[in-house]
């Protein structure tokens, strides 16, 4: 096997191991604008433009991935939105 075969195999194996999740938000008819930016701004450390974009794209396409990474990191975030009463998963 060559250097870059093994160097590709090794890398296949590193993704693997550091899957990244993320917490997908879904649109509901409760909450208001500015409810779902000030949430994210504050849950998810967004910035408020951010907010917005991921907020509009909530509300115009049902659902919005709004943050990223390691499992653990995640989910203290997604348990915070839902006391929020928002609706958001850990994909």
């Amino acid at each position: 096997m060559s250097t870059i075969e093994k160097t590709l195999e090794s890398l296949d194996i590193l993704e693997q191991l550091i899957k990244e999740y993320e917490i997908v938000l879904y649109n509901d008819d409760v909450n208001t604008f500015e409810y779902v930016i000030d949430a994210l701004i504050d849950v998810c450390d967004h910035d408020p433009i951010q907010a917005e974009q991921c907020t509009m794209l909530v509300h115009y396409k049902g659902k919005c991935a709004v943050k990223t990474g390691s499992y653990e990191e995640l989910e203290p975030r997604c348990s915070k939105l839902l006391e929020l009463g928002l609706s958001a998963e850990i994909h």
